[in-house]
């Protein structure tokens, strides 16, 4: 077996790296351009589409790091993994876009004027946020920078699987009903609400249940996926910074810390965020009856 040193980055690393700088020069040049000229124009237009291109360029670069650490990946032997990831980020994500129309915790700005463009762009980034996630997890947990960690094993009771479940309803719950200028307040619930309540049925039904970890005494999934989601919180919040089609928070919290345009609370939501999406996935992957052999989000395949 080849070490990870010998092997040579996959050519669509390299792609995703050039593609991804590209843009960066892009920004860069015109953030001083000035207005009015021919260049400032295509500029604009080009950094409409930062979020998805970056992302695009990400993924393919994780990927391939991925594959030259351990020989395997999801791009190169996964692909069906991930043609089913992609449609599933969007669905997930607009789960949330539904929740924003009565918290109102954030806005999109600069979007391209024709909606059919608009929308393709926002599907193909919303794409990317189940597999960013997730790559970054697993190189995380390939490189093992968390297996040692470790807590106490433990056994849930019944008493604690529906306590969650009840507590997880609530969260989701409670924001809806609550009247406008409340439910504001009360996103931090909705990132932890489908934890709550799907995590217990993942763990009694034998699924890909990252609180059964817990009860064995495992973190390194756990730390993987809660590290990605600050990661990849962080590459969100500074690509989105400088792009011109963004989104914008009108969250009524911490608004005078924040990280680029995130309020320090909103950042904070990232952690639990990267776990939610991954109880959705494997809630779905329950229902759906799929393969248990494949490599879940901070696993070491």
């Amino acid at each position: 077996m080849k070490r990870f040193h010998d092997r040579p980055l996959q050519l669509y690393g390299w792609v995703g790296l050039l593609v991804t700088l590209l843009m960066e020069v892009v920004l860069v040049v015109h953030q001083v351009t000035p207005p009015g000229t021919w260049m400032a124009f295509v500029g604009f237009r080009l950094t409409q589409w930062t979020t998805p291109v970056c992302w695009w360029g990400y993924l393919l670069v994780i990927d391939a790091l991925i594959w030259k650490f351990q020989g395997h990946s999801l791009l190169c032997d996964r692909r069906r993994e991930f043609w089913r990831q992609l449609p599933l980020s969007v669905a997930f994500w607009l789960v949330f876009e539904v929740y924003n129309l009565h918290l109102d915790n954030w806005t999109y700005i600069g979007l391209p004027e024709r909606r059919w463009e608009a929308a393709l762009g926002a599907i193909i980034a919303y794409a990317t946020i189940m597999p960013g996630l997730f790559l970054t997890a697993e190189l995380l947990g390939t490189l093992g920078i968390f297996a040692r960690f470790r807590v106490p094993a433990f056994k849930p009771s019944k008493r604690l699987l529906y306590l969650l479940m009840f507590f997880g309803f609530i969260s989701l719950m409670a924001p809806v009903l609550a009247p406008r200028e409340v439910a504001r307040y009360l996103f931090a619930l909705v990132w932890v609400g489908f934890i709550l309540l799907f995590e217990p049925v993942l763990y009694a039904s034998r699924g890909d249940s990252l609180l059964r970890d817990l009860a064995e005494g495992q973190l390194q999934r756990v730390l993987a996926l809660v590290a990605a989601g600050y990661i990849c919180g962080l590459l969100w919040e500074f690509w989105n910074y400088w792009a011109t089609a963004k989104w914008i928070y009108t969250a009524p919290f911490t608004e005078d810390v924040r990280f680029f345009e995130m309020p320090l609370a909103g950042f904070l939501g990232f952690g639990p965020f990267a776990w939610e999406f991954a109880a959705m996935y494997a809630t779905v992957r329950l229902l759906g009856r799929q393969s248990e052999s494949e490599p879940q989000p901070g696993e070491q395949a």
